[in-house]
């Protein structure tokens, strides 16, 4: 299988993560929100995530001399493996799915700090936990920093978005179990992959990098039937929309669901040399480059009151700093 073992290559590896992780979303704008609603998206996001694990397992993880197969590693793996890497798709996938409700009920302001900034925190900390890698110093100022961008990049979006007291409520509770789950996730996932895959023989019954993302692909996939079906019903969507669109509506989600996962497979992958931790922290910066894309493509803030500007400056700055530290704590 191949694998990474320079820290500059991992490093790269966690940018190019962000730039996945914060431009998928940008898929479902060019499917059109107005007549292609969230949830009929999601399905095709979902096919696109479990293909996409299908390939990374068959084509990288089978060439290159180091470590083990994927063909080897799925005759050995065991059960329990399979089972961490299966739930972790599915806990991805039910935080996903929460935090859009969350977002549609309270506005981004309230809900993307909450759900965000709790996966940050947690995700990190239990990743640490598990996998003690890298300067823990650096590391945690850095999520500090990147927390505080989060903060205020509320603040901002608070300027241009109003919601009801009610709503706000609701959504705020929807956002606190999306982050609680999104925090999870990415820790669970690493207990089924086999430590430092990238310079020892993976251990008996644990999973190379690209057979646990084929089965977190699964795990999206499969829970996407009960967790978006019941999305669908709660927000009054019908599967005869997703089976009447035509084919052009369906590509831009699957598109979608091929850039984030090929994002969650080089994140893994660098995680060999980074660590857990610091490769998923690197990989949340990718709340930087959705805030790009809405600052300077999609003018979010063209309608927001002047002294706005300020707030974001102070927001990229955050990001900024705390991406550095971050990836100093490789070294």
């Amino acid at each position: 299988m191949m694998t990474v073992n320079s820290s500059g290559l991992a490093v790269l590896l966690c940018i190019l993560t962000m730039i996945g992780w914060g431009s998928w979303a940008n898929t479902q704008k060019l499917a059109g929100r107005e007549h292609w609603p969230f949830e009929l998206f999601y399905w095709d996001y979902s096919i696109g995530v479990a293909i996409m694990g299908v390939i990374f397992c068959f084509t990288f993880g089978i060439i290159g001399s180091a470590g083990t197969s994927s063909v080897a590693n799925l005759q050995s793996a065991s059960a329990s493996a399979i089972g961490r890497a299966l739930g972790s798709g599915a806990l991805f996938n039910l935080a996903n799915i929460l935090l859009v409700a969350a977002i549609d009920a309270a506005g981004m302001a309230v809900a993307f700090p909450v759900g965000i900034g709790l996966a940050l925190v947690i995700g990190t900390a239990q990743s640490y936990i598990q996998q003690p890698k890298g300067n823990p110093t650096l590391l945690f100022l850095g999520v500090g920093c990147v927390l505080v961008a989060i903060i205020v990049s509320a603040a901002a979006h608070g300027r241009i978005l109003k919601e009801s007291v009610s709503r706000k409520t609701s959504g705020l509770l929807w956002a606190i179990a999306a982050g609680l789950l999104m925090g999870f996730f990415y820790p669970q996932l690493m207990r089924a992959i086999s430590p430092a895959f990238n310079t020892q023989p993976i251990q008996p019954g644990t999973l190379t990098p690209y057979v646990a993302l084929l089965f977190f692909g699964c795990g999206v996939l499969i829970s996407s039937v009960p967790f978006n079906g019941w999305f669908m019903h709660s927000r009054g969507s019908h599967f005869s929309e997703y089976q009447a669109a035509p084919i052009n509506r369906h590509i831009p989600g699957i598109i979608g669901g091929f850039i984030w996962m090929i994002a969650m497979s080089l994140n893994v992958i660098a995680s060999g040399v980074a660590g857990p931790a610091i490769s998923y922290a690197l990989g949340q910066g990718a709340t930087l480059v959705a805030a790009l894309w809405g600052v300077f493509v999609w003018r979010e803030f063209r309608n927001a009151p002047q002294q706005t500007n300020v707030l974001v400056v102070i927001m990229f700055i955050g990001y900024a700093a705390g991406l550095v530290l971050i990836g100093r704590a490789i070294y």
